[in-house]
Protein backbone atom coordinates (compact mmCIF):
# COMPACT_ATOMS: atom_id res chain seq x y z
CA UNK A 1 0.00 0.00 0.00
CA UNK A 2 0.99 3.37 -1.15
CA UNK A 3 1.82 5.76 1.77
CA UNK A 4 2.32 9.53 2.28
CA UNK A 5 5.84 8.48 3.18
CA UNK A 6 6.14 7.06 -0.30
CA UNK A 7 4.80 10.30 -2.13
CA UNK A 8 6.96 12.75 0.03
CA UNK A 9 10.06 10.59 -0.81
CA UNK A 10 8.96 10.88 -4.54
CA UNK A 11 7.70 14.24 -4.71
CA UNK A 12 10.56 15.59 -2.54
CA UNK A 13 8.95 16.95 -0.23
CA UNK A 14 7.95 16.44 3.23
CA UNK A 15 5.59 14.04 4.43
CA UNK A 16 3.71 16.85 6.43
CA UNK A 17 3.20 18.71 2.80
CA UNK A 18 2.09 15.67 1.60
CA UNK A 19 -0.53 15.33 4.59
CA UNK A 20 -1.88 18.96 4.01
CA UNK A 21 -2.50 18.26 0.44
CA UNK A 22 -4.71 15.54 0.98
CA UNK A 23 -6.86 17.02 4.15
CA UNK A 24 -6.36 20.48 1.91
CA UNK A 25 -5.11 22.42 5.22
CA UNK A 26 -1.78 24.88 5.44
CA UNK A 27 -0.19 27.16 3.42
CA UNK A 28 1.32 25.11 0.29
CA UNK A 29 2.40 27.19 -2.99
CA UNK A 30 -0.20 25.78 -5.86
CA UNK A 31 3.34 24.76 -7.56
CA UNK A 32 3.67 21.99 -4.92
CA UNK A 33 0.38 21.52 -4.33
CA UNK A 34 0.00 20.16 -7.97
CA UNK A 35 3.32 18.40 -7.96
CA UNK A 36 2.34 15.92 -5.06
CA UNK A 37 -1.54 15.78 -7.00
CA UNK A 38 0.21 14.64 -9.66
CA UNK A 39 2.67 11.86 -7.91
CA UNK A 40 -0.80 10.78 -5.64
CA UNK A 41 -1.99 9.81 -9.33
CA UNK A 42 1.53 7.95 -10.54
CA UNK A 43 1.54 6.04 -7.57
CA UNK A 44 -2.53 4.95 -7.32
CA UNK A 45 -2.64 6.44 -4.33
CA UNK A 46 -5.76 6.05 -2.04
CA UNK A 47 -6.10 8.01 0.96
CA UNK A 48 -6.76 6.30 4.08
CA UNK A 49 -10.19 7.57 5.53
CA UNK A 50 -9.83 6.21 9.08
CA UNK A 51 -6.33 7.96 9.40
CA UNK A 52 -7.23 11.05 7.66
CA UNK A 53 -10.26 11.32 10.02
CA UNK A 54 -8.40 10.82 13.41
CA UNK A 55 -6.56 13.65 11.76
CA UNK A 56 -9.88 15.79 10.80
CA UNK A 57 -12.11 14.55 13.27
CA UNK A 58 -14.63 13.32 10.51
CA UNK A 59 -14.64 11.15 7.81
CA UNK A 60 -17.55 12.06 5.18
CA UNK A 61 -19.12 8.80 5.57
CA UNK A 62 -22.32 8.29 7.10
CA UNK A 63 -23.83 4.28 6.94
CA UNK A 64 -26.94 3.05 6.23
CA UNK A 65 -28.22 -0.12 7.98
CA UNK A 66 -31.51 -1.48 6.55
CA UNK A 67 -33.19 -5.24 7.53
CA UNK A 68 -33.95 -6.32 3.86
CA UNK A 69 -32.33 -4.92 0.95
CA UNK A 70 -34.52 -7.49 -1.63
CA UNK A 71 -37.21 -5.17 -0.24
CA UNK A 72 -37.96 -2.45 -2.77
CA UNK A 73 -39.12 -0.16 -0.30
CA UNK A 74 -35.71 -0.75 1.31
CA UNK A 75 -34.13 -0.27 -2.14
CA UNK A 76 -35.37 2.92 -2.52
CA UNK A 77 -34.82 4.21 0.87
CA UNK A 78 -31.52 3.80 0.05
CA UNK A 79 -31.63 5.22 -3.08
CA UNK A 80 -33.19 8.57 -1.16
CA UNK A 81 -30.46 8.52 1.14
CA UNK A 82 -27.44 8.17 -1.17
CA UNK A 83 -28.85 11.31 -3.05
CA UNK A 84 -29.08 13.26 -0.12
CA UNK A 85 -25.83 12.04 1.62
CA UNK A 86 -23.92 13.12 -2.10
CA UNK A 87 -25.82 16.41 -2.33
CA UNK A 88 -24.58 17.22 1.36
CA UNK A 89 -20.95 15.79 0.69
CA UNK A 90 -21.08 12.56 2.64
CA UNK A 91 -20.55 8.94 1.31
CA UNK A 92 -22.86 6.27 2.11
CA UNK A 93 -21.86 2.56 3.09
CA UNK A 94 -24.71 0.26 2.86
CA UNK A 95 -25.12 -2.82 5.03
CA UNK A 96 -28.46 -5.54 5.25
CA UNK A 97 -29.21 -6.90 8.72
CA UNK A 98 -32.07 -9.30 7.40
CA UNK A 99 -33.86 -8.85 10.55
CA UNK A 100 -31.49 -10.83 12.65
CA UNK A 101 -30.40 -9.13 16.15
CA UNK A 102 -26.64 -10.95 15.42
CA UNK A 103 -25.91 -9.72 12.37
CA UNK A 104 -27.42 -6.04 13.33
CA UNK A 105 -25.02 -6.04 16.10
CA UNK A 106 -22.10 -7.36 14.09
CA UNK A 107 -22.84 -4.59 11.69
CA UNK A 108 -22.89 -1.66 14.15
CA UNK A 109 -19.82 -3.26 16.26
CA UNK A 110 -18.24 -2.97 12.85
CA UNK A 111 -19.31 0.46 11.57
CA UNK A 112 -18.33 2.22 14.89
CA UNK A 113 -14.76 0.65 14.59
CA UNK A 114 -14.94 2.42 10.75
CA UNK A 115 -15.43 6.28 12.60
CA UNK A 116 -18.62 6.54 10.75
CA UNK A 117 -19.75 10.41 11.17
CA UNK A 118 -22.75 9.29 11.59
CA UNK A 119 -25.80 6.33 11.20
CA UNK A 120 -28.95 5.29 9.67
CA UNK A 121 -30.90 2.78 10.78
CA UNK A 122 -34.28 0.84 10.90
CA UNK A 123 -34.12 -1.15 13.37
CA UNK A 124 -34.28 -4.98 13.84
CA UNK A 125 -36.82 -4.69 16.17
CA UNK A 126 -37.37 -3.83 19.70
CA UNK A 127 -34.67 -6.25 21.09
CA UNK A 128 -32.41 -3.44 18.80
CA UNK A 129 -32.48 -0.88 22.42
CA UNK A 130 -29.37 -2.57 23.70
CA UNK A 131 -27.48 -2.01 20.74
CA UNK A 132 -28.57 1.34 19.94
CA UNK A 133 -27.51 2.49 23.75
CA UNK A 134 -24.10 1.41 22.57
CA UNK A 135 -24.01 3.77 19.75
CA UNK A 136 -25.32 6.18 22.25
CA UNK A 137 -22.51 5.40 24.78
CA UNK A 138 -20.14 5.91 21.98
CA UNK A 139 -21.12 9.05 20.96
CA UNK A 140 -22.00 8.50 17.11
CA UNK A 141 -24.74 10.58 15.80
CA UNK A 142 -27.55 8.27 14.72
CA UNK A 143 -31.43 8.82 13.69
CA UNK A 144 -33.96 5.50 13.62
CA UNK A 145 -36.27 5.29 10.36
CA UNK A 146 -39.30 2.87 9.20
CA UNK A 147 -39.58 2.02 12.94
CA UNK A 148 -38.95 2.99 16.20
CA UNK A 149 -37.58 1.26 19.77
CA UNK A 150 -39.54 2.06 23.25
CA UNK A 151 -36.99 4.02 25.52
CA UNK A 152 -34.72 5.43 22.65
CA UNK A 153 -35.12 8.70 22.44
CA UNK A 154 -33.29 10.08 19.01
CA UNK A 155 -34.44 11.11 15.72
CA UNK A 156 -36.81 9.07 13.88
CA UNK A 157 -38.59 9.40 10.64
CA UNK A 158 -41.78 6.42 10.23
CA UNK A 159 -45.05 6.33 8.47
CA UNK A 160 -48.59 6.49 9.51
CA UNK A 161 -49.07 2.86 9.89
CA UNK A 162 -51.97 3.16 12.08
CA UNK A 163 -53.50 5.68 9.07
CA UNK A 164 -52.44 3.55 6.37
CA UNK A 165 -54.02 -0.07 7.80
CA UNK A 166 -57.39 1.95 8.53
CA UNK A 167 -57.07 3.39 4.58
CA UNK A 168 -56.89 -0.12 3.84
CA UNK A 169 -59.47 -1.98 6.05
CA UNK A 170 -61.85 0.91 5.35
CA UNK A 171 -61.30 -0.11 1.32
CA UNK A 172 -62.14 -3.61 1.51
CA UNK A 173 -65.22 -3.04 4.24
CA UNK A 174 -66.57 -0.04 1.40
CA UNK A 175 -66.16 -3.61 -1.18
CA UNK A 176 -68.42 -5.71 0.99
CA UNK A 177 -65.93 -7.62 3.10
CA UNK A 178 -67.06 -8.80 6.08
CA UNK A 179 -63.97 -11.11 7.26
CA UNK A 180 -60.92 -9.76 7.08
CA UNK A 181 -57.66 -11.03 7.98
CA UNK A 182 -53.93 -9.94 9.26
CA UNK A 183 -50.94 -11.50 8.25
CA UNK A 184 -48.27 -8.74 9.70
CA UNK A 185 -44.75 -8.96 11.19
CA UNK A 186 -43.65 -9.47 15.03
CA UNK A 187 -45.13 -7.60 17.14
CA UNK A 188 -41.48 -6.56 18.57
CA UNK A 189 -41.39 -4.57 15.81
CA UNK A 190 -42.97 -0.95 15.72
CA UNK A 191 -44.88 -1.16 13.00
CA UNK A 192 -46.42 -4.14 13.12
CA UNK A 193 -47.92 -2.83 16.44
CA UNK A 194 -49.23 -0.10 14.80
CA UNK A 195 -50.62 -1.60 11.42
CA UNK A 196 -52.13 -4.38 13.92
CA UNK A 197 -53.43 -0.93 15.81
CA UNK A 198 -54.77 0.39 12.69
CA UNK A 199 -56.24 -2.92 11.76
CA UNK A 200 -58.33 -3.14 15.20
CA UNK A 201 -59.58 0.33 15.00
CA UNK A 202 -60.73 0.41 11.18
CA UNK A 203 -62.94 -2.82 11.83
CA UNK A 204 -64.14 -1.39 15.30
CA UNK A 205 -65.15 1.69 13.27
CA UNK A 206 -66.85 -0.76 10.26
CA UNK A 207 -68.68 -2.40 12.90
CA UNK A 208 -66.61 -5.90 11.66
CA UNK A 209 -66.25 -8.93 13.61
CA UNK A 210 -62.26 -9.49 15.16
CA UNK A 211 -61.22 -12.55 15.53
CA UNK A 212 -57.70 -13.18 16.59
CA UNK A 213 -57.50 -16.82 14.81
CA UNK A 214 -57.07 -14.75 11.92
CA UNK A 215 -53.99 -12.62 13.25
CA UNK A 216 -50.75 -14.04 12.27
CA UNK A 217 -47.48 -12.78 12.88
CA UNK A 218 -44.39 -13.47 10.76
CA UNK A 219 -41.26 -12.55 9.61
CA UNK A 220 -41.40 -9.66 7.37
CA UNK A 221 -39.86 -11.91 4.93
CA UNK A 222 -41.94 -13.53 2.56
CA UNK A 223 -40.61 -17.27 3.51
CA UNK A 224 -43.34 -18.19 5.80
CA UNK A 225 -46.40 -17.49 3.91
CA UNK A 226 -47.29 -21.37 2.55
CA UNK A 227 -47.91 -22.06 6.46
CA UNK A 228 -49.86 -18.69 6.82
CA UNK A 229 -52.32 -19.49 4.10
CA UNK A 230 -52.94 -23.03 5.10
CA UNK A 231 -53.65 -21.57 8.51
CA UNK A 232 -56.07 -19.16 6.83
CA UNK A 233 -57.77 -21.33 4.65
CA UNK A 234 -58.71 -23.66 7.38
CA UNK A 235 -60.08 -21.59 9.82
CA UNK A 236 -63.93 -21.84 10.58
CA UNK A 237 -64.40 -19.28 9.38
CA UNK A 238 -62.11 -18.58 6.30
CA UNK A 239 -61.47 -14.56 5.68
CA UNK A 240 -62.76 -12.92 1.62
CA UNK A 241 -59.65 -10.38 2.31
CA UNK A 242 -56.26 -10.69 3.82
CA UNK A 243 -54.13 -7.21 5.19
CA UNK A 244 -50.68 -7.88 4.72
CA UNK A 245 -48.15 -6.57 7.13
CA UNK A 246 -45.62 -5.49 4.15
CA UNK A 247 -45.34 -5.83 0.12
CA UNK A 248 -42.73 -8.76 0.85
CA UNK A 249 -46.17 -10.88 2.77
CA UNK A 250 -48.54 -9.84 0.02
CA UNK A 251 -45.98 -11.37 -2.52
CA UNK A 252 -45.85 -14.37 -0.75
CA UNK A 253 -49.06 -14.64 0.18
CA UNK A 254 -50.18 -14.69 -3.66
CA UNK A 255 -47.59 -17.37 -4.87
CA UNK A 256 -49.29 -19.65 -1.93
CA UNK A 257 -52.71 -19.19 -2.94
CA UNK A 258 -52.00 -19.59 -6.58
CA UNK A 259 -49.99 -22.88 -5.87
CA UNK A 260 -53.35 -23.70 -4.34
CA UNK A 261 -55.60 -22.45 -7.50
CA UNK A 262 -57.19 -19.65 -5.87
CA UNK A 263 -57.43 -16.63 -7.52
CA UNK A 264 -56.91 -13.43 -6.24
CA UNK A 265 -59.04 -11.27 -6.02
CA UNK A 266 -61.83 -13.64 -7.27
CA UNK A 267 -61.76 -15.33 -4.23
CA UNK A 268 -59.15 -13.83 -2.13
CA UNK A 269 -58.55 -10.17 -1.98
CA UNK A 270 -55.02 -8.46 -0.48
CA UNK A 271 -54.03 -4.99 0.23
CA UNK A 272 -50.81 -4.28 1.45
CA UNK A 273 -48.61 -1.24 2.72
CA UNK A 274 -45.77 0.07 0.10
CA UNK A 275 -45.08 0.05 -3.90
CA UNK A 276 -42.94 -2.47 -5.75
CA UNK A 277 -41.84 0.01 -8.09
CA UNK A 278 -41.68 -1.91 -11.49
CA UNK A 279 -45.75 -1.44 -10.89
CA UNK A 280 -46.27 -2.73 -14.65
CA UNK A 281 -44.57 -6.22 -13.69
CA UNK A 282 -47.08 -7.28 -10.68
CA UNK A 283 -50.13 -8.93 -11.81
CA UNK A 284 -52.45 -8.75 -10.37
CA UNK A 285 -51.33 -5.08 -9.24
CA UNK A 286 -52.07 -4.58 -4.99
CA UNK A 287 -54.00 -2.18 -3.77
CA UNK A 288 -51.57 -0.50 -1.31
CA UNK A 289 -51.06 1.80 1.07
CA UNK A 290 -48.05 3.47 -0.30
CA UNK A 291 -45.26 5.12 1.34
CA UNK A 292 -43.14 7.65 0.22
CA UNK A 293 -39.62 5.34 0.72
CA UNK A 294 -37.24 8.19 -1.33
CA UNK A 295 -38.26 10.89 1.60
CA UNK A 296 -37.29 8.21 4.27
CA UNK A 297 -33.86 7.70 3.08
CA UNK A 298 -33.51 11.68 2.23
CA UNK A 299 -35.54 13.05 5.16
CA UNK A 300 -33.55 10.99 8.11
CA UNK A 301 -29.86 11.96 6.14
CA UNK A 302 -30.75 15.52 6.14
CA UNK A 303 -31.66 14.83 10.29
CA UNK A 304 -28.40 13.11 10.73
CA UNK A 305 -26.13 15.97 9.07
CA UNK A 306 -27.90 18.74 10.99
CA UNK A 307 -26.99 16.33 13.97
CA UNK A 308 -23.27 16.04 13.15
CA UNK A 309 -23.06 19.50 11.85
CA UNK A 310 -25.04 21.09 15.07
CA UNK A 311 -27.72 22.60 13.16
CA UNK A 312 -30.35 20.67 14.27
CA UNK A 313 -32.92 23.79 15.59
CA UNK A 314 -33.45 21.95 18.87
CA UNK A 315 -32.08 19.31 21.68
CA UNK A 316 -35.47 17.38 21.49
CA UNK A 317 -35.40 14.82 18.91
CA UNK A 318 -37.29 15.59 15.89
CA UNK A 319 -40.33 13.16 15.26
CA UNK A 320 -41.15 13.01 11.87
CA UNK A 321 -44.17 10.93 10.37
CA UNK A 322 -44.63 10.78 6.87
CA UNK A 323 -48.13 10.40 5.03
CA UNK A 324 -49.30 7.30 3.25
CA UNK A 325 -51.62 7.17 0.17
CA UNK A 326 -54.13 4.83 -1.13
CA UNK A 327 -53.24 3.35 -4.45
CA UNK A 328 -55.97 0.93 -5.74
CA UNK A 329 -54.98 -1.75 -7.77
CA UNK A 330 -56.41 -5.32 -9.03
CA UNK A 331 -55.88 -7.17 -5.91
CA UNK A 332 -58.78 -6.48 -4.60
CA UNK A 333 -62.61 -6.93 -5.69
CA UNK A 334 -65.91 -7.35 -4.37
CA UNK A 335 -65.92 -10.52 -1.93
CA UNK A 336 -67.05 -14.65 -3.01
CA UNK A 337 -70.83 -14.64 -2.69
CA UNK A 338 -70.82 -18.47 -1.59
CA UNK A 339 -68.56 -17.94 1.60
CA UNK A 340 -66.72 -20.99 0.34
CA UNK A 341 -63.15 -21.35 -1.16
Amino acid sequence: MVTIYDIAKQADVSAMTVSRVINNTGRISEKTREKVRKVMEELNYVPNAMARGLVLQKTGILSLLVTDITNPFYTTVARGAEDAARSLGFKLLLGNSDEDANKEKEYIDMILSTRVDGILITPAGDSSKERLETIVRHGTPFVTIDRDVPGIDCDNVVGDSIGGSRKLIDYLAGLGHRVIALVGGSFDVSTARYRYEGYREALAANDLPYDERLVLQANYRMQDMEAAAEQLLSASSAPTAILAGNNMLALGLLQSFRRRGIDVPGQMSIVTFDDFGHRDLIDPLFTTAVQPAYQFGARGIQLLVDRIEGKSSSSTPQQCMLPNSLVIGSSTGVPRSNGTL
